[in-house]
């Protein structure tokens, strides 16, 4: 019987033959590096917290997650032409007794089972509406052309410092990163602005993973982004996590399952609700299962990490998938669980 992660790669390779469906995060490991303890966010409750970059965030106790809070008095770059007087980038030196805290994270995870994944965020197109404001951002994307391209510079610049110290101590199999790209139907900028702002310095990033030790890399953007898929390929990226069913999987299997898998289409809206059951937490990977299959494919939450809103949504949602692997292939919950590592809810 394969592990998770034997089974997984099965899944997104090209010539792969899956023994039964990955359940969701099964075979991923979300570990951090040392920058992020040093990027406050906030807790459930917490409102105006200032993060490493100067942005301010808020969780209200009655709303799935945090985002920055954009007041006038809090959006960090007041002026796009000058921009370079607002960003800053925060300090990527960190003792190697941090470094080595976090190595015994991923030391601790059994290889054979689970990926060794560095988690990643935001990304470089969040960044930009985490500091200039998200309708600013996207109206500076179309009049600050200049402006907007030497800021993503700036930060693709920090990102790489990053992605060396991450690889030089840490040797992760995977890399987990996120960058919302669009919303439930619609990508946030067009497919030829998206390629002239974003696909370089994403290309360049991946590929300088790839090149230092990194096997896999995982995007999450729970959102529409089909018509960026060809984009995602040449960026480098194995699977697409987050995509949701606007996306027309269905679609996309057929015409890239050979280059790029998908991850997601159990959307939150469908099960992660106030009087949530396991019973239609069932009946929603029933479809989703039987539409998609298992090859190319991961039947998962589209949120961007094992959890979910309502506390033990997405437990439902893996004894459900697990019920599936033992109907359709045999394979007993009790044996799949010997072949992955138990898996840390993070939301």
């Amino acid at each position: 019987m394969l592990t998770a992660k034997q089974n997984m790669i099965e899944c997104i390779k090209a010539d792969g033959k899956p023994e039964r469906f990955v359940n969701q995060y099964e075979a991923i490991q979300l570990l951090f590096h040392p920058f992020l303890f040093h990027n406050p966010g906030p807790q459930r409750g917490q409102l105006n917290v200032v993060n490493a970059w100067g942005v301010t965030n808020s969780w209200p106790a009655e709303v799935p997650g945090p985002f920055p809070v954009h007041t006038p008095d809090k959006i960090c770059v007041k002026d796009i032409e000058h921009w370079k007087d607002y960003v800053h980038k925060p300090s990527l030196k960190f003792s190697q007794e941090e470094w080595d805290q976090c190595k015994a994270m991923y030391d601790a995870v059994d290889g054979e089972k689970s990926f060794k994944a560095a988690f990643v965020a935001p990304g470089l197109f969040e960044q930009t509406h985490h500091l200039c404001e998200m309708v600013n951002a996207l109206y500076y994307y179309v009049d600050y052309e200049d402006e907007m391209h030497d800021l993503i510079k700036y930060l693709t610049e920090w990102e790489l410092e990053l992605a060396e110290g991450i690889c030089s101590n840490l040797h992760p199999d995977m890399i987990f990163h996120h960058d919302d790209w669009g919303s439930h139907d619609s990508t946030f900028l067009s497919p030829a602005m998206f390629e002239d702002y974003l696909l370089e310095p994403y290309k360049e990033i991946y590929s300088y993973y790839k090149s230092h030790g990194v096997d896999y890399i995982v995007h999450h953007s729970d959102s529409y982004a089909a018509t960026l898929v060809p984009d995602m390929i040449e960026m480098g990226i194995d699977v697409y996590q987050g995509c949701m069913e606007t996306n027309k999987i269905d679609e996309l299997l057929p015409k890239y399952g050979d280059k790029i898998s998908f991850m997601g289409t159990i959307e939150n809206a469908y099960v992660d609700i106030e009087n949530w059951t396991d019973e239609n937490c069932e009946a929603v990977v029933r479809r989703i299962c039987d539409t998609y299959g298992k090859k190319s494919f991961i039947p998962c939450i589209a949120q961007g990490g094992p959890g979910s809103v309502y506390p033990g949504v997405y437990m439902s949602l893996t004894k459900a998938i697990d019920k599936i692997n033992e109907e359709k292939f045999g394979i007993k919950p009790e044996d799949a669980e010997k072949m992955r590592m138990p898996v840390k809810v993070m939301f």
